[in-house]
């Protein structure tokens, strides 16, 4: 099995913000380059992006995993910055590797990484597959986290989120670019296979969303039930489990 080093990089969202970026780079043979886009809140560098995008460097497939707009290490405001931008963020870093020769052939998202990796999948030119973990069919499942704050948001124009144990200052913006996304008609558009991992266990995204996800995209597309699994992967026996699957499923569209 190939072994791998961590190329720091960082690169242009497009909207005058420079994004951080960790490229897991195979030293040997390598069979191709995906995307990992984390889920809501968290960034390049929480234990599940780092184990899935080394583990699939492991099995040739160098893997980049960026900081979201506002998120770790990267600039902007990530009160303002929603779905969309989420979106843009991945069009804007597959446009880089792209440049250096590399456009990823497999997109691959965790959560609401998932939902952005089929909304910017029918964008990127060179990419072939598409992965998604534990992914909500509807991208305003993620607001249902606010619970109260939502209201004020609303009334007020902003208000502190308690989210994954920090407080973001979240404004109508945000609302705005999360709101109104049809991702059945994205999903019917998609042009690329399609993998859905997600836990029957899933105790933030209930696995009807895989249901209504499969429903809604064209063939070829399969499933992969993570048994026992919980949302984040926490488990290192889950983590490396989903990496090895995406790795031999991928096999045929690298």
């Amino acid at each position: 099995m190939p072994s791998y080093q961590t190329e720091e990089l960082t690169f242009d969202n497009g909207r005058g913000d420079r994004l951080a970026a960790r490229l897991e780079q195979v030293k040997g043979d390598r069979r191709g380059v995906a995307l990992f886009a984390p889920c809501f809140t968290c960034g390049k560098d929480y234990i599940a992006a780092v184990r899935i995008a080394r583990r699939l460097a492991g099995h040739g497939i160098a893997t980049l995993r960026l900081d979201f707009t506002g998120l770790g290490d990267s600039e902007g405001d990530f009160g303002k910055a929603g779905f969309s931008d989420h979106v843009e963020d991945l069009v804007a870093a597959a446009s880089f590797l792209e440049s250096r020769g590399d456009g990823p052939a497999l997109l691959v998202g965790h959560s609401l990484g998932g939902a952005a990796v089929i909304a910017a999948g029918p964008r990127i030119g060179s990419a072939k597959a598409v992965v998604t973990i534990g992914a909500p069919f509807d991208v305003e499942h993620v607001l249902e986290h606010f619970g109260p704050a939502l209201e004020r948001i609303e009334a007020e124009g902003e208000a502190d989120v308690k989210l994954a144990g920090r407080e973001f200052q979240v404004s109508k913006e945000f609302l705005a670019e999360t709101r109104g996304h049809d991702q059945a008609a994205r999903l019917a558009e998609l042009g690329c296979a399609l993998l859905i991992l997600h836990a029957p266990t899933d105790e933030v995204v209930g696995i009807d969303n895989a249901g209504e996800i499969f429903q809604a995209a064209k063939h070829p597309k399969s499933f992969v039930s993570l048994d026992g699994a919980d949302h984040l992967l926490t488990k290192a026996t889950d983590v490396d489990y989903a990496a090895d699957v995406i790795a031999a499923w991928a096999s045929r569209w690298l």
